[in-house]
């Protein structure tokens, strides 16, 4: 069995970093990414892993352990860049010369033996002592008060409990990234964006339907309305949300323009006394019902050409309904509504999923619903400037993402190793199979690579930076955990099929990740690959 070798692994990422490099300058050139959809998103993960364990190098230098799981990361991200250009060289403009060099490294370093020496060490994260504060917080909450209730919710597609809302709200959870001059505990630095991160993982450990993505909501507002609202909003809006006294859903998703933003259709006009009176159809709005207001993007400009340029952002109330379906409606006695309007009508349709239970997802119909002049993020400079705003808060979501697929790894990499510990098959424990064992061993490196390169993304994204990162992690970790959930209920066997292990539940909620928050192939080719053929380009 090898020693982890952390020179040749940085020789080898080296070396595929530089393939990635000729192969975004050969699509540049090329010029057309939807001509060459296949290569251009296969090149965006590939990127996105490569990246991935570079960041995890650094980690690797910390320990003998570190170097194990890094160099282990390494060769999986190399191996993965060789499979998928293997006889597609020259649509990707490159030499498979280019990668011999590291063929020596790779074969080392995913020998099966180095893989499952790996089953039981899943490394430490090396966080400083306020952050494994957070940590330890964050999970003494979520084994306290989430994973008690997480399968019961899940089976019955059951609500929140009220007592986990307000539980988070105690310990700080929705505030996180309100400014401390609005109530909230986000001062400015690297730990605004880490501190979310740890935490939110610690949460989706916990579950990612009743605890990892609450936060999620209200932290895209926040984010929205620190950017771009007026000082009054953030009097108004930001301490409510960092107490919970206000919930948000956001509501940008429309049935026939998923993350074709531009063609929204969902109107927002001025109402004669004044205030806005939306109409239109949204759906994917997760927590609409248990939310006080919608994060809601309209057309505020009827010129379709537009596009991005004709949106507006509103922050809309509405009240607070049931799981399972709700219809709200507005008349004259609605406070502040102008006289003389057409009753307004909010209906909520519920949308059944496999997984990711407890958030509610729901189809909205809007008739007619009036909202205040005041509400509009932005006030009259918030004209036509919403989809930038709501996109404030989506790239730090992506990061939020990948910090939520983290936490439902972790759980499902736990319950494997419990479960392979306990299970005897053949006379023998299923830990005790080398297969058993390297998949846990992959499955340590995996979750380890991406837990720290989330970390990188949260400090480059608090200095400013790291956009086509965090669209780099969320593509990257949110697909890691398909395959983590997958091989742990294998590992699980017959039991893994039931809904009596959760298991189960990991591996229904885990396959969310890569369609939320910018679905996978959107993510990949708008984004990653178009990014970085722009840039080298330019």
């Amino acid at each position: 069995m090898p020693t982890p070798d952390l020179k040749a692994a940085a020789g080898a990422v080296d070396a595929a970093r530089a393939v990635v490099r000729r192969a975004v300058a050969h699509q540049a050139a090329a010029g057309d990414i939807d001509a060459n959809q296949v290569v251009a998103y296969d090149l965006a993960h590939a990127a996105a892993a490569v990246e991935c364990a570079a960041s995890v190098l650094s980690y690797g230098a910390r320990g003998d352990e570190e170097a194990a799981l890094a160099t282990a990361f390494a060769a999986e991200a190399v191996y993965d860049l060789m499979t998928r250009t293997l006889g597609r060289e020259d649509t990707w403009g490159i030499d498979r010369a280019e990668l011999d060099g590291a063929l020596p490294f790779v074969a080392a370093h995913r020998d099966p033996a180095f893989v499952a020496s790996l089953a039981r060490r899943p490394g430490p994260r090396h966080l400083d002592e306020d952050f494994e504060m957070v940590q330890q917080t964050f999970r003494r909450f979520a084994e306290d008060k989430i994973r008690p209730v997480a399968e019961h919710i899940h089976r019955t597609n059951g609500d929140i409990p009220e007592d986990v809302i307000q539980g988070l709200a105690e310990i700080g959870t929705f505030g996180l990234s309100v400014p401390e001059e609005y109530g909230g505990y986000a001062g400015g630095g690297e730990g605004d964006y880490l501190g979310m991160v740890v935490a939110t993982e610690e949460l989706a450990r916990g579950s990612l339907g009743v605890g990892g993505s609450l936060i999620t909501r209200p932290e895209i507002l926040t984010r929205a309305l620190v950017k771009g609202g007026t000082e009054e909003q953030k009097q108004s809006w930001l301490p409510r949300l960092a107490s919970a006294e206000v919930m948000a859903a956001v509501s940008v998703t429309e049935p026939d323009f998923g993350s074709d933003v531009a063609g929204l259709k969902t109107t927002a006009t001025p109402a004669q006394g004044g205030g806005w009176v939306i109409n239109g159809v949204k759906t994917w709005c997760t927590f609409a019902a248990r939310a006080d207001v919608l994060m809601l993007l309209a057309r505020t400009d009827p010129d379709r050409t537009k596009a991005h340029r004709g949106l507006s952002l509103f922050v809309v109330p509405k009240p607070r309904g049931e799981g399972h379906g709700f219809v709200f409606t507005q008349d004259d006695s609605t406070p502040g509504r102008p006289a003389g309007l057409a009753p307004g009508r909010l209906e909520g349709r519920p949308i059944d999923t496999i997984g990711y239970r407890g958030m509610h997802s729901y189809e909205l119909s809007v008739e007619g619903w009036w909202v205040p002049e005041d509400h509009l993020v932005g006030g009259p400079d918030g004209l036509g400037r919403g989809f930038y705003l709501q996109m404030e808060g989506f790239e730090n979501g992506r990061l939020q993402t990948a910090a939520r697929a983290l936490g439902v790894m972790q759980a499902a990499y736990e319950a494997a190793l419990d479960y392979a510990d306990n299970r005897v098959v053949f006379g023998s424990p299923v830990f005790d199979y080398q297969l058993t064992q390297a998949k846990l061993g992959r499955m340590a490196a995996i979750i380890q690579a991406c837990r720290q390169f989330s970390y990188q993304v949260a400090r480059l994204m608090a200095k400013g930076e790291g956009a086509m990162e965090a669209s780099m992690v969320k593509a990257y970790v949110c697909r890691a955990a398909e395959w983590v959930t997958r091989e742990a209920m294998q590992i699980h066997g017959g039991m893994g099929y039931a809904e009596e292990f959760p298991v189960s539940r990991y591996f229904v909620d885990a396959r969310v990740l890569s369609i939320f928050e910018g679905a996978d192939e959107v993510l990949a080719l708008r984004v990653i690959a178009r990014g970085l053929t722009r840039d080298a380009g330019s």
